[in-house]
């Protein structure tokens, strides 16, 4: 890592342990992070984030650090699956140590940890977990975007989501795009001695089934006692341009009559609008008048990496909409589809006839 680029993380640690916000790159997406020690810390990026304060956040450990310090019970589960899967995109939900404040659990008694994968956010929690007399050091980071808005995958979304914030408010740590380009996978294992055995409360680049292969069962769907968690509305990662979801044998009816006049209208716009439909693979024939295809490979992982960029690039396209073609119901594109799930959920629904 170029001196440079150690300096500044160097700086902003420091920042951190100040008080400070600074938004740093991950492996999934850009965070906006605070000292998970510091209430006052925390509550900054509530602030910024216009996030609910009963909204937890996600804790972000440095691949040395004890997660034992930050949970009450790490029970062999969730060791086996942080021995696979971290440094990664899973985050598990333990119970939360006493020691720690409640800031970052919305108030409740659990508390989610991840290790990331990115060389910039691993030296950047090191640096910071050094600062610390303990050693252990956290920093609490959700997604570096207004509350409920697209993530941010490059350091040029989080200034477009805070343009109010200067450098002396918000350091921005510049680390490329994002890899996974979504939200971590979240396991809530916090009511093992409750009898509840894994819970999977969110979807992400880890499977289902391949923390089924760890944990020797499927993990269970949420429930209505399961904690809440980042990222579990409803109507999330929304951008202002309607989001409407279809799919493929629809968008070929659409495409074969020659007329965007059966889109139905979800947002009280105008159907002779400009509308940018993103396809699986080959279009699925010619545009209909005012229709512009967008065709991303059909294969989920690359979805995943494109996914907020594109959603951002169309939102600023002066489209009437936008429609995304729904992905196969398959474990492996879970998380793609529960994140457009919720994109579309922002806007009331539509189809194609």
């Amino acid at each position: 890592m170029p001196d440079s680029i150690q300096a500044r993380i160097i700086q902003a640690a420091h920042r951190l342990d100040q008080g400070r916000l600074v938004a740093f790159p991950t492996e999934t997406v850009y965070g906006l992070g605070a000292d998970a020690e510091n209430p006052q810390a925390v509550a900054r990026i509530y602030a910024a984030k216009r996030r609910p304060a009963d909204h937890p956040v996600i804790v972000h450990l440095a691949p040395d650090t004890d997660p034992a310090y930050w949970a009450a019970a790490v029970p062999p589960q969730a060791q086996q699956l942080m021995a696979m899967f971290w440094p990664g995109p899973l985050t598990l939900i333990l119970p939360r140590a006493q020691r720690i404040p409640d800031a970052v659990s919305g108030g409740q008694a659990s508390i989610g940890l991840r290790c990331p994968a990115h060389p910039v956010a691993q030296t950047l929690l090191h640096v910071f977990a050094s600062l610390k007399p303990h050693g252990c050091g956290g920093v609490a980071a959700p997604s570096a975007n207004q509350f409920g808005q697209v993530s941010p995958t490059r350091a040029d979304h989080v200034r477009q989501e805070f343009p109010d914030l200067d450098e002396q408010a918000l350091m921005i740590l510049e680390g490329g795009e994002s890899q996974v380009g979504i939200e971590s996978t979240i396991l809530d294992l916090s009511r093992l001695d409750q009898g509840v055995g894994p819970v999977l409360l969110r979807p992400g680049q880890i499977t289902i089934l391949q923390l089924a292969e760890v944990l020797g069962d499927l993990p269970a769907l949420p429930d209505a006692a399961a904690p809440r968690v980042s990222g579990s509305l409803k109507a999330h990662y929304a951008p202002r341009t309607p989001v409407v979801l279809v799919d493929a044998a629809a968008l070929a009816t659409w495409a074969a009559a020659g007329s965007g006049s059966g889109l139905a209208d979800p947002a009280g716009l105008a159907l002779s609008g400009r509308q940018a439909v993103v396809v699986l693979g080959d279009p699925p024939g010619p545009a209909p008048q005012g229709v512009e295809w967008v065709v991303v490979r059909a294969e989920p992982a690359h979805y995943a990496r494109r996914l907020y960029a594109l959603l951002r690039e169309l939102d600023a396209g002066g489209y009437a909409r936008i429609v995304l073609q729904r992905p196969p119901d398959e474990p492996a594109w879970q998380g793609v589809n529960d994140r457009i799930s919720r994109a579309a959920a922002a806007f009331s629904p539509g189809k194609l006839q």
